[in-house]
């Protein structure tokens, strides 16, 4: 046998087998798409076993039988667009203008038997590779729209209509050679162009169970290397929304959907698509496959469950596949994929969802554990933060209250001793001082739970930051701390005035409090970038550096302060933070043990405000330079 010989008996009988396996498809699965496939292999095996049966009986064709073999060559490139139909959408015009080509194509060819003349072969050919060649195209950027198997699937057919197109261009070109160049034509690229399709459409329209698990497996494994941090995500819808993702890039599907089991209502619900209603058990064909515990394939979804035809209309889904999501014994959900045209699933790929179901199982399953623990440390923290604030609340508000008590006794019992005795003014203002101390006590205790609830601010006010640091700086007094304003002019912004102020007091008393040894206290007001720059440094104990993460938490205090030295609930951070971050603002800290400590607070001006430099203030009173 010649080389010639071999390669087209090896083409012919790879598109026979391809019409065997794809007839088999369309008699288990009946629909239109797998009808087309079988119809245009069956109309390709028709021509290659007539080709033998004539060659076997040594039969020559009459001229009608000529023209008539011709016209089901003809016929191809169309039954080729109809294939594209069935995958993507091929607009009404093409397809009406591949019918009256074809059309015309078979009244050429009957009109000009036995011989048709070169001019229409031209014509012939260029209007298979035409139509071809858009089929091609169409089948390219389907691929584009595609992932994973689909995207391998149309690759590869629109590598088989270029092949086909290419091969009927070749044989046209030879048609007008001379024998000799025809024949050796027929061989470098006729041939082998013929076999390449048959091998391309092979791959495309019945890839084995083989080849469709490699070309699910990088998307797979792509899907099972990010499974590790799926249960850490945010919160549960977020972890759905990545396994819908993996589960169509690993189906080659355009979307998927996973559905909860809400026990309590009885019913599935899609976290990432709470407009979508409902299911109840056994409702559509997600409903089913939680019913049953089973995975369900359909190719035709509006068939088999005509009640809901609209909704799988309105959501693209002409085949489904379905699988419920279970651990155990316990009833998650299900996992459904959905794609618009039938032929891009197999019937294998229901033990490919089945298996992502599971592993989604298994995911959220992880999730609600990790739910779990986290419920019980956050009411061991919670736990732990009430008993904080009873110790500090009962040690701090003590101190004043003893205070308070034994001054009133001992006033009162020199009253009632000495009615006529003068005032002990001393004694009372040390009085007034510690009820002021206890009332502060309280507010912070106060405006601590405000923050909680996000509600402490008040109304907004355009002021000056600068004139109310001077203010807030002008109402310190210490003898061993030295106070500095550092700006160069007014920073105009809308904030609610007294949280402002509060802020800048908290922080200023806390550079006093926290530099025993005095030093001086520099606050530095600037404009920068349509934000107040506020910067408050002191020359104190500083911060260790694994206190500073938690420095702004309720009731925390660093692990260098001695609490019978340094008065405090650990709450006055924790309200900054809060009076900060409610204006749209942060605050941070820059320190280290025995260096001081710099808190810097940026605050959006909410309106517009000239731009200036900062200068050096001087020491001992609030000023500008």
């Amino acid at each position: 046998m010649s080389a010639d010989a071999f390669l087209q008996y090896l083409a012919q009988a790879l598109y026979v087998l391809i019409f065997a396996v794809t007839l088999a498809e369309a008699l288990r699965r009946p629909v239109r798409a797998q009808i087309d496939i079988a119809l245009f292999f069956g109309l390709t095996a028709l021509i290659v076993t007539e080709g033998w049966v004539l060659t076997a009986l040594d039969v020559t064709l009459s001229p009608a039988f000529t023209a008539l073999n011709g016209a089901l060559i003809m016929a191809l490139p169309y039954l080729l667009l109809r294939l594209v139909n069935d995958f993507s959408t091929v607009p009404g015009p093409v397809l009406r203008g591949a019918e009256v080509g074809l059309a015309l194509a078979v009244a050429g060819l009957f009109a000009f038997r036995p011989t048709p003349p070169l001019w229409l072969v031209l014509l012939l050919v260029l209007y298979f590779f035409g139509v071809a060649g858009y089929g091609a195209l169409a089948f390219w950027r389907e691929s584009r729209r595609s992932s994973g198997v689909t995207r391998r699937r149309m690759q590869a057919v629109a590598a088989g209509s270029v092949f086909l197109g290419a091969s009927i261009l070749v044989a046209g070109i030879a048609g007008a050679l001379p024998a000799g160049a025809a024949d050796l034509l027929a061989v470098l690229a006729q041939r082998p162009l013929s076999l390449a399709s048959g091998l391309a459409y092979f791959v495309g329209f019945a890839p084995p169970p083989v080849l469709r698990r490699a070309w699910q497996e990088p998307e797979l494994r792509a899907f099972l290397g990010r499974a590790a941090r799926l249960p850490r995500l945010p919160d549960t819808a977020a972890i759905v929304r990545e396994l819908e993702w993996g589960a169509a890039a690993a189906l080659g599907a355009p979307q998927a959907a996973i559905a909860l089991w809400d026990g309590g209502a009885g019913l599935l619900r899609f976290p990432t698509h709470p407009e979508r209603f409902a299911l109840a058990p056994g409702q559509m064909i997600v409903g089913r496959a939680f019913a049953r515990q089973a995975a369900i394939f359909t190719a035709d979804p509006a068939r088999d469950d005509p009640e809901h035809a609209g909704s799988y209309r309105a959501f693209g889904a002409g085949a489904v596949l379905a699988a419920p999501i279970t651990a155990g014994a316990e009833r998650l959900g299900v996992l459904a994929v959905y794609t618009p045209r039938a032929p891009i699933f197999a019937q294998e790929d229901l033990r490919l969802v089945q298996l992502l179901a599971d592993q989604a199982a298994v995911l959220l399953e992880s999730r609600a554990l990790i739910d779990e623990a986290t419920s019980v440390r956050a009411r061991e923290e919670a736990t732990r933060l009430k008993d904080d604030f009873l110790s500090a609340a009962a040690h701090d508000l003590k101190t004043p209250l003893t205070t308070i008590t034994a001054l009133a006794q001992l006033l009162e019992r020199r009253a009632i001793r000495d009615p006529a005795a003068p005032a002990d003014l001393g004694r009372i203002r040390r009085l007034v001082a510690e009820a002021e101390r206890l009332r502060t006590l309280v507010l912070e205790l106060l405006d601590a739970a405000r923050v909680e609830q996000g509600r402490i601010l008040g109304a907004r006010e355009e002021f000056d930051l600068v004139e109310l640091c001077r203010e807030v700086l002008g109402r310190q007094a210490s003898e061993r701390h030295g106070f500095a304003l550092d700006a160069a002019g007014p920073v105009i912004g809308a904030w609610d005035r007294v949280r402002i102020a509060q802020l800048v007091e908290n922080l200023v008393e806390n550079a006093v409090k926290y530099s025993p040894d005095g030093g001086e206290v520099r606050v530095g007001v600037r404009r920068e970038a349509g934000a107040a720059e506020l910067t408050v440094a002191d020359r104190g104990i500083g911060i260790p550096a694994a206190d500073l993460p938690r420095l702004f938490d309720r009731f925390h205090r660093g692990s260098n302060v001695d609490d019978r030295r340094f008065s405090g609930m650990g709450l006055g951070l924790y309200i900054c933070r809060g009076i900060a971050e409610q204006h749209g603002g942060r605050i941070r800290a820059e320190s280290a043990p025995g260096a001081g400590t710099t808190f810097h607070v940026s605050l959006p001006l909410g309106l517009a405000g000239p731009q200036y430099a900062t200068v050096e203030g001087l020491a001992n009173t609030p000023r500008e330079g």
